[in-house]
């Protein structure tokens, strides 16, 4: 067994765990966020965890009504900006709390007075004793190159965030169900993917499209193709791949479509169809049992209630896919080539 696929069964146990271990600092930078009436988010990422912040990103907006982006690190380190962070909340996620750049911003947030929050896997690290409230993945040391453990944990520590700040029990009862539910479902999704992976031995380039909550997962499924079976992938936006990008479509061309119940389901579903209608081979990840009966290449995750819950079984499935794809490749997605684990850019 390959220390990626290793990690990737981990999952379910560690966001079993990440909730008791953060809920107390949670609570903590929750009621202080309150207090000081904090009016957006910034996140500073690289990376697979700028996907996780992505996806923070939709959930502070749609649940907490709280504007959010994405830190362009170099206006602070490169072009010495001086950008006005003083009634924000901000986020420096990394799994190893070593992001120079993204610690660059955290001290110039410190600075100015705003709520500082780090998102990593070790609670000594560097942008851990920047902030004023440390969030821990709590996921043990993840040593393939290729994050699977901790960006699911980031995410999901992030969401529990929002799910304390907005009180919202939708949200809240569909993180709950989350890891046992992942646990449970993992059998069959090694099973699904087993039956089709090898289609793919001789694929080299293609697309992952996902929007809303799922757009950063199909940038993750991407990357995940890139780095560990150096397949030139694409990750977009559903609305946005119509904006020139769907020009590159033909025949055979190889589609990774992620549909889950929710306010934008029916645009996926759209896509699927102009898809179908180009001759794109498109392998379907879905929560909609009929739309999963009625494809030949799909995937069928669990329903949990909320689109914002779905994340977690598509990133699972596009960590295992890619894990799965490198056997077939003969790849070995734990020393993949020209990278390192931690990687330190200012």
């Amino acid at each position: 067994m390959t220390l990626m696929e290793k990690e990737i069964n981990e999952q379910s146990h560690i966001l079993d765990t990440v909730h008791e271990a953060n809920t107390p600092t949670i609570q903590k930078l929750v009621a202080k966020m309150k207090e000081k009436k904090c009016r957006y988010a910034y996140f500073a990422a690289r990376g697979t965890s700028d996907h996780a912040s992505i996806y923070a990103q939709y959930l502070f907006g749609t649940y907490a009504g709280l504007p959010s982006g994405l830190a362009c690190c170099s206006i602070l380190t490169a072009y010495e900006g001086n950008l006005d962070l003083s009634d924000a909340v901000v986020f420096g996620v990394s799994q190893s709390g070593k992001a120079a750049d993204a610690l660059a911003v955290m001290e110039h947030a410190k600075k100015q007075g705003a709520v500082v929050v780090s998102v990593t896997n070790y609670a000594d690290s560097p942008m851990a004793k920047v902030a004023d409230f440390s969030l821990l993945c709590n996921a043990g040391e993840e040593k393939s190159v290729a994050a699977t453990k901790t960006f699911t944990a980031q995410m999901y520590v992030m969401a529990l965030v929002v799910a304390e700040y907005t009180q919202n029990s939708t949200l809240q009862n569909a993180l709950q169900q989350v890891p046992e539910a992942l646990g449970h479902w993992l059998p069959a999704l090694n099973q699904s993917i087993d039956s089709f992976v090898s289609r793919y031995r001789y694929s080299n380039d293609g697309f992952s499209l996902g929007r809303g909550v799922n757009y950063p997962v199909a940038l993750e499924a991407a990357l995940k193709l890139q780095e560990t079976n150096y397949v030139r992938m694409k990750g977009a936006a559903v609305s946005d791949f119509y904006h020139g990008p769907l020009a590159q479509v033909e025949p055979g061309t190889f589609v990774i479509l992620f549909a889950s119940h929710g306010p934008v389901y029916k645009d996926a579903v759209a896509m699927l169809s102009k898809l179908d209608e180009l001759g794109a081979e498109t392998l379907v990840v879905t929560d909609d049992k009929d739309l999963a009966a009625s494809r030949q290449l799909s995937v069928r995750t669990p329903d949990v209630g909320t689109d914002a819950a779905s994340v977690y079984f598509n990133a699972v499935f596009a960590q295992t896919f890619a894990c799965k794809l490198t056997a077939v490749k003969g790849r070995n997605p734990d020393e993949p080539r020209n990278l390192k684990k931690v990687t330190i850019t200012k």
